[in-house]
């Protein structure tokens, strides 16, 4: 059998032009992405009108408020074992429908304890959803640009986001808060259809674990005719791990466990920043004296910075991704802590939020892409789905840290000096992984012998 009868998928990804499959594929991940992050927002955007139509007070609305962070975190932890194992695209259909039907189920909830417990059911599906994303996008991206578009896909996370509150604010007074949520359903039930009609499979999966020839090749052919000639497929990792392991076995073994917990502590922190700053900022900001119109559009800067991210994968795809990430957390820590200090100067305090938000978003966006990088095929959406997963937590205790320094009545500088040590921590967790994880084989097979047609 001549060489070109037996081929590398990756280097068959890497050889051939971006195909319009592959672009499709981007495009319907980003689509998830944008609906991941206008769905996480939706319940903040609906929540003065359940306080008035429904009569409740402000501090009642926690439970709310949390359950879809619960959820995602959960849906994270679980969707990526069941990920690796059963496929990326029937989960990642899967979790965008339950998402999408959890949210139409909230427009009949008719108290707090339903929508809450509707919440995390949403939250589930989201947090299913975003790893499962980003693993079968880095699967069918060339070497040389996989960092650039990761992080072009999760520049639509704050998109939506920001879509959603410009939205809601024409659809509620129009048709109500349960238009939002509707909306949130209905984007979703569709682009499900759509996903199950022309998602493929991952192709790096399907060598991984030895699926036929054939089916590779119907899929390869779509990204170029030249794959119609192979005969044989065989794969093989710019990070592999140890053989016949997968899922968490692989994620926490010997090699990978240090790398594991230094990128879960990183995204923890960066989610610490985040969430502790988004929620707390107009109130910081309105008792430093300003307005409650101005503590908002202040506030409002901050998540503005996603498309730093573009940036910063060009980075990564050209030096050490991860030091380029660690950088990026260190001038995060930085920026927010001069927040603190420019309390005084409103517009020093522009200039410092609008740095912060561009650096946090950055760091934050990349580190999907750092991790499935670092992880190979049969344990990849693990890896990403548990960093993603336990840096959910990371979001919740940044709301409590902030309350918590609020409560001892810690200045205003203080408050942002503490959060911005999660910055710091980050960083040197990243660089911990650097020098942990250097030692790692460059490249080794990931199955021992090509597939063939009939295996």
């Amino acid at each position: 059998m001549s060489g070109k009868d037996v081929i590398d998928v990756q280097r068959f990804l890497n050889e051939h032009p971006f195909s319009r499959l592959q672009w499709l594929i981007f495009a319907m991940c980003f689509v998830i992405v944008v609906l991941d992050g206008f769905d996480t927002a939706a319940v903040g955007f609906i929540a003065p009108s359940l306080i008035a139509e429904w009569h409740v007070q402000k501090s009642s609305l926690g439970p709310v408020l949390s359950a879809a962070l619960f959820g995602l975190a959960f849906g994270a932890i679980v969707s990526g074992p069941l990920s690796d194992r059963w496929g990326r695209r029937g989960l990642l259909i899967g979790s965008v429908a339950l998402f999408g039907v959890a949210s139409l189920a909230c427009v009949l909830a008719g108290s707090l304890t339903q929508l809450t417990v509707l919440r995390f059911v949403t939250g589930v599906g989201l947090g299913a959803a975003m790893p499962n994303a980003v693993t079968l996008v880095g699967e069918y991206c060339p070497d040389r640009r996989r960092a650039t578009l990761v992080n072009l896909m999760f520049c639509g996370f704050p998109l939506g986001a920001a879509v959603g509150g410009f939205l809601a604010a024409w659809m509620i007074p129009q048709f109500g808060w349960r238009s939002v949520l509707v909306l949130g359903g209905v984007v979703p039930l569709v682009l499900a259809a759509i996903l199950l009609a022309v998602l493929p499979e991952s192709v790096r999966y399907l060598v991984a674990k030895g699926k036929p020839a054939e089916r590779i090749r119907d899929v390869l052919r779509r990204i170029s005719p030249d794959a119609a000639t192979i005969q044989a497929f065989t794969l093989r990792e710019a990070a592999a791990g140890p053989a016949r392991k997968s899922d968490m076995r692989l994620v926490l073994s010997g090699s990978y466990i240090v790398g594991s917990l230094m990128l879960w502590i990183t995204y923890f922190m960066g989610l610490v920043i985040f969430y502790g700053l988004i929620n707390w900022m107009p109130v910081l900001f309105k008792e430093a004296g300003f307005s409650a119109g101005q503590s908002t559009l202040l506030s409002a800067l901050f998540p503005l910075g996603g498309v730093g991210a573009v940036v910063c994968g060009m980075l990564m795809d050209r030096f050490n991704a991860t030091k380029v990430v660690a950088g990026c957390y260190a001038l995060t820590a930085l920026s927010v802590y001069a927040i603190g200090q420019s309390l005084g100067s409103v517009g020093a305090l522009i200039g410092a939020i609008l740095v912060a938000g561009v650096l946090m978003n950055t760091a934050q966006c990349s580190m999907p892409a750092l991790a499935a990088a670092f992880y190979p095929t049969q344990g990849r959406a693990t890896g990403v789905a548990w960093m993603l997963g336990v840096g959910r937590f990371g979001g919740i205790a940044g709301s409590f840290l902030v309350a918590e320094l609020s409560l001892r009545h810690l200045s205003l500088e203080g408050i942002f000096s503490v959060v911005a040590v999660a910055g710091v921590i980050s960083c040197v967790a990243l660089l911990v992984k650097v020098a942990a994880c250097r030692d790692i084989p460059v490249v080794q097979p990931v199955e021992g012998e090509p597939v063939h047609p009939g295996h």
